[in-house]
């Protein structure tokens, strides 16, 4: 109010206390100036000291009237400027507040709990009564009080309420003792300051006494003496303001000697240009312009505005352990926040940091997500299944061939696994296989070594060599199946996956339709069929195996072999079970088509071995073969389901693998138990057997078989079916147009 009285009069004023932002507005009050910093420079410590001790969430207490109001308003704004503090709630107190408003007060600052921290611009009497109200409301130890200079180092707040106030953080302007006033002061008596209308009210306050019969104080108080001494008789302190009056003083004395010598030049005392009027414009521009140690010994000095710079201790009120409660300088301001966050004291001494904040930090790998309007509060949300946390805020899906690390914060490559050697999944059809290989190997060696004995002879050497060959291939496949893809693992994969069942089938394919040929033929005219030589069987067989050789080598050129790394097929729901799988770019369809040429030479064999099912086995393969067709029909009917059935599995590539290898491998045990393993017996257990029969023509076998099959003979009588196999062997090396020799092998006489 009196900024505004005197700058109607151009009047510059110089304030030592007042500290309301909006004196800082030069449009309305630029005539005011003052050596105290404002209030926004208070708000601007405060809102440091928060962030420094990572509070984000705050409420605000101000008592009604220009300072409180001002120093919140100010506070909000900067947080609101700054970001990163949010306002729980801004409470004001009334100038003349009802019975139950503090209480009241304290409740409405316990809904959002959280914010522990209180901001107060405050006068001294509304922060005792607060105080009290936290206290009474057991709230003690639960608010983190920041008062800002109205309550500063005063005893009186706290008074009563130590436990309370315990860990308050306060600021004050930055400020020193004057000792030549205490000096001063202290000298002061009832004889010599008779110029002080109120000291001798002071006396009789300080002393506790009364002056006379027309002292202020009434009751039966001592009679003051007039020989008490300040300081001696009464407890004294320098008021904190004492500094700036006299800084307000020597700055209006510093801008009127510049005036003076400016305008009164080596004119001593007045000179006219200054006794008869002075232009308070010029005179304002000397006090804003004035440089000097104050009795602080810093600087005085006023900015564009008029405000002294902001210059603040900070103190944070504890109790030590003695039980006795302080004001301990904890730092300063000055532009720039310099806290010891080591010297402050919480609760019962604890130097951990407390917290004032909505919510907790996420984890990592957690995202925030924000309460609407209130960006200090959010909800944690984990990023879940292939995301990962790419930033405080949001969370991104990884690479496909990635996945998250273990705390979600970025993403490594997925492991590249293989079927392993030593995996259950590999051992059992590697077993097989080594079974098998051995198994055939030593029927191979026995047909060599027996090579030109009747029964070897009988079953066909050359076929007989194919079909061994198919059957080693097909046990031998198991260990290109399961071997580490690379190119030239991939290239032979494709290569032998159908070739070992196509060699198999074809030669079995080859002798059926041969046996059907010659029993067909036989029942038309005693004319042998054409191309039932070993060398035609040969050609035949061959044939068949070079068309799915052909169409290997139109794969190969269409789609040349290559590894895949297929992340798709264990890409479980949990990321940490995810696996890529190290495979060769063979797809199902490509699987089926290569095997299945093979599988129509099973089925067209099957056939042909059902329709010579009616030849007796004296003379021929035709039912250990069709035997070994139906089984194998049955393997690989069972294949299908299994195969196709499991390719949403995450142990797909385990499961195919081996159904696959194991479904070669006992195709070919069938074929190598049904239609050797009884040769073999016999060459090597019953010798005796294996001799040959005497010739018979071509029209006397069929006839002989075409007889012997509508008899009905015991079971006892007929030999090994296997030892009497194909039909006139003799027959493939003695043809001839009209005339040819035949020789079973057979104990019946026919």
């Amino acid at each position: 109010m009196v900024a505004n009285i005197l700058r109607l009069f151009k009047i510059p004023q110089i304030s030592y206390a007042s500290t309301a932002p909006e004196l800082s507005d030069n449009t309305r009050y630029d005539f005011f100036s003052r050596v105290v910093p404002p209030d926004s420079y208070q708000a601007q410590a405060m809102m440091d000291i928060v962030t420094a001790m990572e509070w984000n969430y705050v409420s605000t207490l101000a008592s009604e009237g220009n300072y409180g109001e001002s120093g919140v308003e100010a506070f909000i704004q900067i947080s609101r400027e700054t970001g990163g503090v949010c306002i729980a709630q801004s409470l004001k107190i009334p100038r003349e507040p009802r019975p139950g408003e503090f209480d009241k007060i304290i409740r409405r600052l316990l809904e959002t709990s959280n914010a522990r921290a209180i901001i107060m611009f405050a006068n001294e009497d509304d922060i005792r009564r607060v105080l009290n109200a936290a206290k009474r409301n057991n709230q003690t130890g639960h608010f983190l009080w920041v008062g800002s200079d109205s309550w500063g180092s005063k005893i009186s707040p706290v008074l009563d309420q130590e436990r309370v106030a315990e860990g308050a953080i306060t600021i004050l302007p930055k400020r020193a003792s004057v000792d030549a006033f205490d000096r001063y002061f202290r000298s002061r008596s009832l004889s010599n300051n008779r110029r002080n209308v109120w000291f001798a009210e002071f006396w009789e306050e300080n002393f506790n006494c009364k002056l006379g019969m027309h002292g202020k104080r009434p009751g039966s108080l001592k009679k003051c003496t007039g020989l008490e001494k300040v300081g001696r008789d009464s407890s004294y302190e320098q008021e904190g303001k004492v500094q700036f009056v006299m800084d307000a003083v020597y700055a209006m004395a510093h801008a009127l000697h510049r005036m003076h010598r400016e305008l009164c030049y080596g004119y001593p005392g007045l000179c006219p240009r200054m006794a008869s009027s002075i232009d308070g414009k010029e005179l304002l521009s000397h006090i804003r312009a004035v440089n000097f140690n104050g009795s602080a010994g810093t600087p005085v000095v006023f900015n564009e505005n008029g405000d002294a710079p902001g210059r603040y201790d900070i103190f944070q009120y504890q109790i030590t352990n003695r039980s006795t409660a302080e004001y301990r300088v904890i730092g300063s301001w000055t532009n720039k926040l310099h806290l010891k966050v080591e010297a402050m004291r919480w609760r019962r001494g604890d130097p951990s940091l407390p917290a004032s904040v909505c919510s907790i930090p996420c984890q990592a790998g957690e995202r925030k997500k924000v309460v609407k309007g209130v960006p200090c509060c959010w909800h944690c949300e984990r990023c879940e299944g292939y995301h990962y946390q790419a930033s405080e805020f949001t969370c991104e899906l990884c690479p496909y061939e990635m996945r998250p690390d273990t705390n979600r914060t970025g993403c490594v490559p997925i492991p590249i696994i293989k079927l392993e050697w030593h995996s259950p999944w590999a051992v059992v059809p590697v077993f097989i296989s080594m079974l098998g290989i051995i198994a055939t190997s030593f029927v191979i060696v026995t047909f060599v070594r027996y090579n030109d004995t009747p029964i070897v002879r009988a079953s066909g050497r050359e076929m007989s060599y194919v079909l061994l060959t198919g059957i080693f291939l097909c046990y031998a496949i198991t260990f290109l199946m399961i071997a580490t893809p690379d190119v030239g693992v991939c290239s032979f994969r494709r290569i032998f996956l159908g070739l070992g069942m196509c060699f198999s089938y074809a030669a079995l394919l080859t002798k059926t339709n041969r046996i059907h040929r010659i029993f067909e033929q036989g029942k038309k005219s005693v004319t042998a069929p054409r191309f039932i030589s070993p060398a035609s069987q040969l050609v035949i067989t061959f044939s068949l195996i070079s068309v799915q050789l052909l169409g290997v080598f139109v794969w190969f050129a269409v789609d040349p072999p290559h590894t895949v790394v297929d992340y798709g097929e264990q890409r479980t729901q949990d990321p940490m079970s995810a696996r890529g799988v190290l495979k060769c770019d063979i797809s199902d369809l490509s699987l089926i088509c290569s095997l299945g040429y093979s599988i129509l030479l099973m089925v067209t064999c099957t056939v042909y071995a059902i329709k010579t099912r009616g030849v007796p086995e004296t003379f021929n393969e035709a039912k250990p073969i069709g035997f070994t067709m139906y089984t194998t029909c049955i393997i690989w009917l069972a294949f299908i389901p299994i195969f196709f059935g499991t390719s949403q599995s995450a142990e797909r590539m385990y499961i195919q693998t081996t159904t696959l290898t194991i479904s070669l491998s006992l195709s070919a045990s069938v074929s190598l138990g049904m239609l050797y393993m009884p040769k073999v017996y016999i060459i090597l257990f019953h010798p005796e057997q294996n001799v040959p029969k005497r010739k018979r023509s071509f029209k006397a076998i069929v006839t002989a078989a075409t007889m012997s099959g509508k008899l009905t003979q015991k079971g006892g009588d007929r030999p090994n079916g296997e030892v009497k196999t194909e039909l006139c062997e003799s027959m493939e090396t003695n043809i001839s147009s009209t005339k040819t020799t035949y020789v079973s092998y057979s104990n019946q006489a026919i």
